[in-house]
């Protein structure tokens, strides 16, 4: 009698339906979400599979990643809000919130700016390492020259500028990351975390520059708690890459090396080099006037 007599207390201050404050995954949560993840992305291809398939559907193929993508994130997110509900109703955990405003003296306009420079800087720097990978086969190069080209532009920045830094900030920072802060040290939670974003990308070309700037964000994540900040930062990586995409001569080239003379490219590395460095000292230094999330190293 107790026990429904608060849940039924506790529901009525639940403010939303999605609210996964109280779920923070372990590693076994982490690869349960990984599993919805994947469902979900069955579950993506079949809706858009199906859709295709109706009369006079011709030319869907182009919008099917505005439909499949979110579809895709679906089983993971009804699965972490039942388990928030669940802990918050039953009090089996205190709630750490997803996103709070940890921007300190700076405040979040200041350093919105910082990050978005410092998010380009950052694409920059993976340029070396996608130099020592493979060369790209040809059904990647297609699904890329697909999506870039054969997608309106609008449809394209939907997808990659909006739903990509929303549904994956959530999981990978959000849910993986917040998660792991409060069971091991800072260090070791980014990297999983990082880990995870770059396995969801499900190829290497994708998942290496990935990890590089999962870790970035889940540094920013970690010293500030807000999701929003790493949302812009992520919209910011992936808008420049697809509107550069547009342009032929990036998307011909393997390296930035190939466009810039020598001295010039490494003149731009040293420094985006300076540039991520500093931010990373101001953004621990100016959280020390914030609440970050997790444990403190």
């Amino acid at each position: 009698m107790n026990i429904i007599s608060r849940r039924r207390k506790t529901r009525t201050s639940f403010a939303s339906p999605i609210d996964c404050d109280c779920y923070l995954p372990d590693i076994k949560g982490v690869f349960i979400l990984l599993v919805f993840l994947f469902a979900g992305a069955l579950l993506g291809n079949a809706v858009t599979l199906g859709l295709s398939l109706i009369p006079g559907a011709d030319g869907f193929e182009a919008y099917s990643m505005l439909i499949s993508y979110p579809v895709m994130f679906i089983p993971a997110l009804v699965y972490a809000s039942s388990r928030s509900r669940f802990n918050r109703d039953f009090e089996v955990t205190r709630p750490v919130p997803v996103d709070r405003n940890g921007f300190g003296r700076l405040g979040g306009a200041v350093l919105a700016l910082m990050a978005v420079i410092v998010t380009v800087a950052a694409g920059f720097l993976t340029d070396p390492v996608m130099k020592i990978l493979p060369q790209t086969p040809e059904w990647f190069d297609n699904l890329t020259e697909q999506m870039l080209t054969g997608t309106p532009l609008w449809a394209t920045l939907l997808s990659v500028s909006v739903f990509a830094p929303l549904f994956e900030e959530w999981l990978c920072r959000g849910m993986v990351l917040r998660g792991l802060l409060q069971r091991m040290k800072p260090l070791w939670a980014m990297i999983i975390s990082s880990i995870f974003f770059a396995v969801i990308h499900l190829n290497p070309w994708q998942a290496v520059p990935a990890f590089l700037l999962g870790m970035l964000f889940a540094f920013v994540y970690y010293r500030t708690g807000s999701l929003k900040l790493t949302m812009l930062m992520h919209c910011a990586n992936n808008t420049l890459a697809a509107l550069l995409g547009q342009n032929e001569v990036f998307r011909e080239i393997d390296s930035y090396t190939e466009i810039l003379p020598l001295p010039q490219y490494v003149i731009l590395m040293a420094a985006s080099i300076f540039l991520v460095v500093l931010f990373m000292v101001i953004v621990d230094k100016n959280s020390r006037t914030a609440l970050p999330v997790g444990q403190e190293a």
